[in-house]
């Protein structure tokens, strides 16, 4: 069983950045692929970004791609998202996700059994 604790949402401007953090216990996350998806409201949970925790790859969503970065802390047991050149459209709650058995569908929340409460970003003009 693993537990996932997301933190550093909040406000920010236009143009600024956040650094989500998802620490992660309970089980050793060697064969793990983490994720990050969000949701606004009135929408579907989308996927964000993944990584598996042994750092060979990393998938982004095309609207993130050059601006968002996932990574990974070993020594924390955290997954990270550094989210740069915010937009407002950026604005949703944002939730981390793992599982051990991802089979290249790394992009479909239906993917993973783990997740975070959420953690909220909303982004002003």
């Amino acid at each position: 069983q693993v537990q996932l604790v997301e933190s550093g949402g909040g406000l920010v401007q236009a143009g600024g950045s956040l650094r989500l953090s998802c620490a992660a216990s309970g089980h050793s996350l060697d064969s793990y692929t983490m994720a990050w998806f969000r949701q606004s409201p009135g929408e579907e949970r989308e996927f964000v970004a993944a990584i598996k925790w042994s750092g060979t790859f990393t998938y982004y969503e095309d609207s993130v791609k050059g601006r968002f970065t996932i990574s990974r802390d070993y020594t924390k047991n955290t997954v990270l998202l550094q989210m740069n050149s915010l937009k407002p459209e950026d604005t949703a709650d944002y939730y981390c996700a793992a599982d051990p058995d991802v089979r290249g569908r790394w992009f479909a929340q239906a993917t993973y059994n783990y997740w975070g409460q959420g953690t909220q970003v909303t982004v002003s003009s």
